[in-house]
């Protein structure tokens, strides 16, 4: 499909954090008849689309739900392919990171992983840690839960003195990323209406977009429709209008 058509100047009232759950690749592949590793395929493509297109909007940090805890779920012939397309992406990519700026860090338990991916994983985040750019993170291994269970075995390793004063600073500061800031906007393609485990502290005041497109179909100018529609959203934070 030919990649649609966008502005590349930066709109007023974009959001800082935008958190992707890039949701229907396997359907899409499944619609043409084939396997559902081509769909994930096709989804890396539309990933490197969206963050080039985040960069441009003046986005500051995106994070796309790569691989969630769930997923060992899957088979183990489409488990196995993504974890091989994370080996051999993340640093083949490098040119695309120097060229517009990114930054890679990831959230989720990496010691999880295949070691050989945590290699590559650790390597694209060295390869680019002086780029000041867009941060794309890579939520690998990821569930929200299983990231504030392990933050909560760090508070529980403080003396009574700091756990009893402990606040939600604090607390922030033992997740996985505590320089990553708060969702503004989480956006989910594919047609579900659901979290699915992703970034639930970190989302408490996020404001949601869901679309109907599956992902390796969502193009560059329905993202920034949808940065239009969020810088038009009233956000309160739970207070009143004055």
């Amino acid at each position: 499909m030919p990649q649609e058509e966008h502005s590349e100047k930066a709109l007023s009232g974009v959001p800082v954090h935008v958190a992707v759950i890039m949701d229907g690749n396997g359907r899409w592949a499944q619609n043409r008849g084939l396997a559902r590793t081509a769909g994930h395929k096709e989804g890396l493509e539309t990933a490197k689309r969206i963050v080039k297109a985040a960069s441009q909007l003046g986005i500051k940090y995106i994070t796309l739900y790569t691989f969630s805890t769930e997923n060992w779920k899957r088979t183990q012939e489409e488990v196995g392919y993504l974890m091989g397309l994370i080996r051999t992406h993340l640093r083949a990519e490098f040119k695309f990171y120097k060229e517009n700026g990114i930054r890679i860090e990831y959230i989720g338990n990496i010691d999880g992983l295949p070691p050989d991916v945590q290699k590559e994983i650790e390597s694209a985040r060295n390869d680019t840690k002086d780029f000041t750019g867009l941060t794309a993170v890579l939520a690998i291994n990821y569930g929200s839960r299983d990231e504030i269970m392990r933050a909560v075995k760090k508070a529980a390793a403080l003396d009574s003195q700091k756990l009893s004063s402990l606040t939600e600073d604090d607390f922030s500061s033992m997740l996985d990323l505590p320089s990553l800031p708060p969702v503004d906007l989480l956006i989910r393609t594919g047609g579900e209406k659901r979290l699915s485990n992703f970034l639930l502290w970190q989302s408490a005041y996020a404001e949601f977009v869901f679309s109907d497109t599956l992902w390796p179909d969502y193009q560059a100018g329905e993202f920034e429709k949808n940065i239009e529609e969020f810088s038009r959203r009233n956000r309160r934070f739970g207070g009143v209008n004055k």
